[in-house]
């Protein structure tokens, strides 16, 4: 506790990137550290797992360190530690489960295992501070696309979810393929903005009526048929339309899908999480349709749309505050459902 302010240290390491902050009472951000490895990665074409937990274990400390260092207090005045459990790769998660421990253990304070994906939503909080459950939440990113009916801080129903590929997932095997590179969905973003979403007709999934489930694995299939038939025709392909042309087949499904769950469920808000919720073309298409129906788009600034550990404090204050706690053997768990 520092100035009658309850602190929270949250801890992030599910992937690639390192991320330590600090948060005044679940919505003011102290300090928000990342360290990423983006830059390591790419020359493999994507995150491998045991660089990254070796990169964690490397930072860790370094990361932690700076966070309450900018954030201008000690560790003795934290008031909790919030750390990720899962989803996401399980070396990365234990570095900074491990961590959360030992720094619980040592401070003797509480501890608060988060879900990676009720993080992304809380990232919300910190970016409308007066904003409330119930809403509906649409969580966008590398592993996941899910569309969640957010009835309490602390409860969050999944309503659907990716059938075999996340949207990001999609999208990093396409921009491979058409040579942008890794991460997939900046690069695609960027070319479509030069290219003609109309150029190529790419198949929009909508699964059965009602069902606000989502499969790119089909899409993706197409758009990678295309690019073969073409190269080997000896036609030039134009990787600004083919980008523009796929987007555009995600996004609009997407956006779909999440105007009619606010609508069947009554909700006037859509608050939009992860980090594909970033993407230009699917903040516009969310806006344009949930204005029809008379619907508000919340989105977070890019920095939080990404993992960061800011909204991982958020998700962990609003837990403690209704009598969550984890013990000191919380572990890793790889597969977390939502």
């Amino acid at each position: 506790m520092k100035d009658g302010k309850f602190l929270t240290l949250g801890i992030e390491t599910s992937c690639d990137e390192t991320a330590a902050s600090v948060v005044a009472d679940g919505r003011i951000v102290m300090s928000n550290v990342i360290s990423s490895q983006i830059d390591i990665h790419t020359q493999y074409g994507g995150v491998v797992p045991e660089i990254a937990s070796r990169k964690h274990l490397e930072k860790i400390n370094d990361v932690i360190r700076k966070a309450l260092d900018d954030a201008g207090v000690c560790p003795e005045e934290t008031d909790l530690i919030g750390v990720t459990y899962g989803p996401g790769l399980v070396g990365a998660l234990l570095i900074g489960v491990a961590a959360a421990k030992t720094m619980a253990y040592a401070l003797d304070k509480p501890l608060v295992g988060v879900n990676h994906m009720h993080g992304h939503i809380a990232a919300n909080y910190i970016e409308y501070p007066d904003l409330k459950p119930p809403f509906m939440s649409l969580v966008v990113s590398g592993g996941h696309t899910e569309i969640v009916n957010v009835t309490d801080y602390n409860k969050c129903e999944k309503l659907g979810g990716t059938r075999d590929d996340a949207a990001g997932e999609a999208f990093d095997k396409v921009a491979r393929v058409i040579g942008l590179g890794y991460p997939g969905g900046p690069k695609i973003d960027k070319a479509s903005k030069e290219g003609d979403k109309d150029a190529i007709h790419f198949k929009r999934v909508y699964l059965e009526d009602g069902s606000y489930d989502f499969s790119f694995s089909g899409l993706k299939t197409q758009a990678l048929n295309y690019l073969n038939s073409e190269r080997q025709a000896g036609r030039e392909i134009n990787v600004n339309d083919v980008a523009a042309s796929f987007q555009e087949a995600v996004m609009e499904v997407i956006s779909d899908k999440a105007v009619a769950a606010a609508k069947e469920y009554k909700r006037d808000k859509i608050v939009m999480a992860g980090g594909v919720a970033s993407n230009s073309r699917l903040r516009e298409l969310m806006e344009e349709k949930a204005a029809e129906e008379d619907i508000v788009i919340l989105k977070p600034s890019p920095v939080l749309c990404t993992d960061n550990a800011a909204m991982i404090a958020s998700s962990a204050y609003y837990a403690y505050q209704n009598g969550e706690e984890s013990g000191l053997d919380l572990d890793a768990v790889p597969g977390l459902e939502f």
